[in-house]
């Protein structure tokens, strides 16, 4: 059996390019508070809520606030995937922020559209994708579409920035409290994304981390011995760019070996009979489904990079090895003692541990929640969660209705088309907004 293996160039695409943008409102107001009441809030604006705001618009439900802690479409996403100096993105073409359903712009369309903007390697790519094929998107491309679909949809001038606090249902609308500010709605859309897992407290004795540790999300210092922990994506880009900085690099992961995929998740549950078998089976069928398909993986353009790598001595890979103490000593070397007993010593840690969806524990009543094995009880059809039918998930938190396939940009767009239909239809059955105006004193 051959096995064919991208090559590596492909993760090269250009950064800061300059592309033709539709004329838009200005993004709503990072110092101005939003209006007070509204038929939908939707909290997060990352491509989930991108996807939902784009979406509400084509069902003509255009009273929508979306409230998001920087205050721009898809600006967390980007800046986390700029951190990690990453140029292409792991979803292809067909999977993007938009709305099934409608007659919009896609990815692929976008990207034609400014075919000379593009370099050979990239228009490669979209022939790659047209005739049926993997491909990659480059991250420039991306951004410029999202910028693209939040001022054709007006997403961008319904944006606030605000670290949402709470939200508290009630028989007739809900209330979203954000730091200054408050907006009443009738239905609330929680697009939160996930989080960094944190490091076990046994690692250091827990509180914040010592001299010479991050995580893969804060500044790595330059210079010197790096030891990687984690088997992801996340881990190979830290891993590429201090190998590319000329560090020595030592990567601890669990797992025997480490594992490549084109996806994130296994391309089966992409497709209506890949949801279709998550979806007939129980609950602890679904568990393990998801343990054994939602694991970290590797793109396979790195193999020959990593590879190469280790053979030249630069990388040194500690496979099926747990971290049992990191400790930063005299000097500010910091020390990584493995379960085995072996000890690795370096100049910094990099934490590259994955990460947990957020469910809106934390922002919910718990009880509204109704978490079971880390994961909210949601109505399957319209995933709004059971507790609180005003209040709907779209995102990774729905991956125990939807499978795997929720964490990934494709999930949210099939997500999207079920809650906004449902959100929608309610909206068209419900008084008008004045009479929730009028309700709440405004």
């Amino acid at each position: 059996m051959i096995k064919f293996v991208p090559e590596p160039h492909l993760l090269d695409s250009p950064r800061g390019r300059d592309w033709p943008r539709l004329p838009a409102a200005p993004a709503a107001g990072r110092e101005t508070r939003p209006p007070a009441t509204a038929e939908v809030v939707v909290v997060g604006a990352g491509p989930a809520g991108l996807a939902v705001t784009s979406a509400l618009w084509h069902h003509g439900v255009r009273d929508v606030v979306v409230l998001d802690r920087d205050g721009r479409p898809c600006g967390r996403f980007l800046d986390r995937i700029d951190r990690l100096g990453q140029r292409v993105l792991r979803s292809p073409y067909e999977h993007h922020p938009g709305v099934e359903g409608y007659r919009d712009c896609e990815l692929v369309d976008f990207a034609r559209l400014h075919w000379a903007r593009l370099t050979p390697v990239e228009r490669r790519e979209i022939r790659m994708s047209q005739a049926g094929h993997r491909s990659v998107v480059p991250v420039d491309v991306f951004e410029a579409y999202c910028a693209h679909l939040a001022a054709s949809h007006h997403v961008t001038e319904k944006t606030w920035r605000g670290e949402v606090r709470e939200v508290l249902p009630a028989a007739d609308a809900v209330t979203v409290h954000a730091g200054a500010f408050t907006v009443t709605a009738r239905h609330v859309v929680l697009c939160l994304g996930e989080e960094r897992r944190p490091a076990p407290d046994s690692w250091w004795g827990g509180g914040p981390t010592p001299p010479g540790i991050s995580y893969w999300d804060e500044p790595v210092p330059d210079g010197g011995r790096q030891i990687v922990v984690g088997a992801g994506l996340t881990a190979a880009h830290l891993i590429t760019n201090a190998l590319s900085a000329g560090r020595e690099v030592h990567w601890v992961l669990r797992d025997p070996g480490e594992r490549y995929q084109c996806a994130d998740v296994n391309s089966t549950f992409f497709r209506p009979e890949g949801r279709k078998r998550f979806d007939s089976v129980g609950w602890d069928d679904r568990l393990a489904l998801m343990n054994q398909f939602r694991r970290a993986s590797i793109m396979f353009e790195f193999q020959p990079l990593l590879r190469q790598a280790e053979a030249d001595g630069r990388l040194v890979v500690y496979r099926g090895e747990t971290v049992a103490r990191i400790a930063t000593g005299v000097g500010g070397t910091v020390t990584v003692r493995l379960a085995s007993g072996r000890r690795i010593a370096a100049d910094h840690a990099v934490l590259a541990l994955g990460t947990a969806p957020s469910i809106g524990d934390g922002l919910l009543p718990a009880e509204l929640v109704g978490e079971r094995d880390g994961w909210p009880a949601l109505d399957e059809r319209t995933l709004v969660f059971e507790r609180a039918p005003r209040v709907s998930a779209v995102g990774a938190a729905t991956a125990m209705v939807l499978g795997p396939a929720a964490r990934n940009i494709d999930g949210h767009r099939v997500a999207t088309t079920r809650a906004a239909a449902a959100i929608a239809a309610a909206v068209r059955e419900e008084s008008p907004v004045r009479t929730l105006r009028e309700a709440v004193g405004v």
